[in-house]
């Protein structure tokens, strides 16, 4: 979750620097969207993991009791 956190605050300074930057402001804001995709990424990753995990305990859980 901290990787989530560090790329959502890469987003937020480019957004930041869009906002007193004219000049790169659509390439900034651009690479806003690109951290925050990575964001996304890393987040949907994260919870397909704790998802399997999930997944596998219970598994093990139907095929012990009897």
């Amino acid at each position: 979750m901290d990787k989530v956190r560090r790329l959502r605050a890469m987003s937020s300074l480019c957004r930041q620097q869009a906002a007193y930057n004219s000049m790169n402001k659509w390439k900034l804001l651009a690479e806003a969207e690109y951290w925050d995709h990575l964001a996304e990424l890393a987040l949907s990753s994260h919870f397909q993991q704790c998802n399997a995990i999930t997944n596998t305990n219970d598994a093990e859980a139907k095929t012990i009791s009897p």
